[in-house]
């Protein structure tokens, strides 16, 4: 698929398609305003019939508009002008875009910049409008004999701006929201990806890609260097699998040199049984997405080294299964991490901390900015925040504020939880330094107050993915979040920089 930018006056140029707005007060956008004109009033007109009522996400198909060089016009709706914010928008090139591709439209033309959206400039439009048009039409077919004949037959999308001096500006935009669609749609397809195909070895080889085809460094560790460096946590967790574990470090070093960088740290657990704390038969076939963190990661290094940011990240992805099998680790098992403290293993199915604890050890030696860890951790941060916005934890107050700000500029929001010292008695062990859970009171605040004991030496936050990293039922797939929180925070910090 193909994206330009051009400075056009709607319905002059000829298309298949041409896109406008129309808001719930039955006005037009200015794009929309200028069509209507060309046609003598005949939008206006289908709009008076009620045909189109401009509720958000609304959607009408109209042909032969007179006057118009295009075979169809559609009309998307916007909802309440003074209202309109980042989610909305979305939805409403999401919708639009959805509309378009059930045509035999393959050039569209798209005016969906011309008016305004909270404070977001044209740039940030622009790139809604890329990301949101490429994820719409996003199909994962990979592993169907015979994919869906109802392809769409959408080739080529110009974005209609209103003036010349608008064209770089939503060019760079529209670059940015390229890239942000082909990272998610890596960690889509990761995600959706059965466990017998993403295997630790399969993310690792996507990460020897990746580095490849951007220039990035990558270091890859057996087993043997994991046990060397002493990271027994993520090892006791490999231990039942027979699939062996990878420990993926990627570099993307693009700023200053002296520029310390951020740590993005993702959990790779390709295949979560819950080892010999099984879980229910129902549903576990989603524990294929329980490297989502991974994932984001991956899609989020290549979102951003096709921006060519200037940042300096790090990638680290701890990947294994988590497996039953006679050489597993047991409920009751102690074990000694890489930090040197030690863990009395209650639940077995209490696993990613334990694979992120020798990964946040492991982000030490980078000195970091900041380090970030995303995880499909825990039930808990479902029930708590349902399938809305990701669960936010964080060391230190001011990358909480930059984070949940990120998320806000990216519509793809967090929700900050408590880290208080008191529920740190939750995990309190009679055999060892502390124990992997806590008890069911505030599961996923004490997961995230197990992972705070080994980030003492950096400004560090978690986010909990458990509940946005997918979805279940008819829409069953991955979502490709918190990708684009990432994204966002990385530019936010990399425009910082300069």
């Amino acid at each position: 698929m193909e994206f330009s930018i051009k400075a056009l006056n709607p319905g002059r140029t000829p298309c298949d398609c041409i896109v406008i707005g129309v808001f719930a007060d039955k006005s037009l956008s200015p794009a929309g305003a200028a069509l209507d004109s060309l046609s003598k009033g005949a939008i206006q007109k289908v709009i008076a019939s009620g045909d189109m009522n401009g509720q958000l996400t609304h959607t009408l198909l109209l042909h032969a508009i007179p006057n118009v060089s295009s075979q169809r016009v559609i009309l998307v709706g916007l909802g309440s002008q003074s209202e309109l914010n980042t989610l909305q928008y979305q939805r409403i090139i999401h919708a639009a875009v959805s509309a378009v591709a059930k045509t035999g439209a393959k050039d569209v033309q798209l005016h969906l910049t011309d008016f305004a959206v909270a404070q977001h400039d044209l740039g940030w439009l622009s790139m809604q409008v890329a990301s949101g048009a490429s994820l719409a039409l996003y199909q994962f077919t990979t592993l169907k004999s015979k994919p869906s004949k109802t392809k769409n037959k959408l080739k080529h999308f110009t974005l209609g701006v209103a003036k010349a001096s608008e064209v770089k500006a939503a060019s760079v935009g529209v670059g940015h929201g390229l890239a942000l669609a082909q990272g998610m749609s890596l960690a889509r397809d990761l995600g959706n990806l059965p466990g017998n195909i993403c295997t630790p070895n399969y993310l690792a080889e996507q990460a020897r890609i990746l580095a490849k085809q951007h220039k990035l460094k990558v270091q890859i560790l057996n087993r043997a260097a994991m046990a060397k460096l002493g990271m027994n946590t993520l090892l006791s967790v490999a231990q039942g699998s027979d699939e062996p574990p990878q420990f993926i470090v990627l570099e993307y070093l693009a700023g200053p040199k002296s520029q310390k960088p951020v740590v993005l740290v993702g959990k790779g657990v390709t295949f979560d049984t819950g080892g010999i704390s099984i879980k229910p038969a129902a549903e576990m076939d989603e524990m294929k997405y329980d490297m989502s963190g991974a994932g984001s990661v991956l899609g989020t290094l290549k979102t951003i080294a096709s921006m060519k940011l200037a940042i300096n990240v790090i990638g680290i992805i701890p990947a294994t299964e988590n497996m039953p099998s006679g050489r597993a680790t047991k409920p009751g098992d102690v074990v000694t991490s890489m930090s040197g403290q030690t863990v009395e293993i209650l639940n077995t199915d209490a696993e990613g901390r334990l694979i992120l604890c020798d990964a946040l050890t492991y982000a030490e030696r980078y000195q970091p900015a900041a380090v970030i860890d995303m995880a499909t951790l825990t039930g808990a941060c479902v029930i708590a925040l349902g399938h809305v916005v990701s669960g936010l934890f964080a060391n230190n107050e001011a990358l909480a504020q930059e984070i949940l700000s990120a998320g806000q500029t990216a519509g793809d929001r967090a929700w900050q939880l408590p880290l208080l010292e008191d529920y740190q008695d939750q995990l309190h062990s009679n055999f060892a330094d502390f124990a992997n859970i806590g008890g069911r009171p505030a599961g996923a605040v004490t997961a995230a107050c197990f992972l705070a004991r080994f980030t003492k030496k950096y400004p560090w936050a978690h986010l909990d993915i458990a509940g946005t990293a997918w979805k279940s039922g008819k829409e069953k797939g991955s979502t490709g979040r918190p990708v684009p929180l990432l994204t966002a925070f990385l530019m936010q910090r990399a425009g910082r920089s300069h």
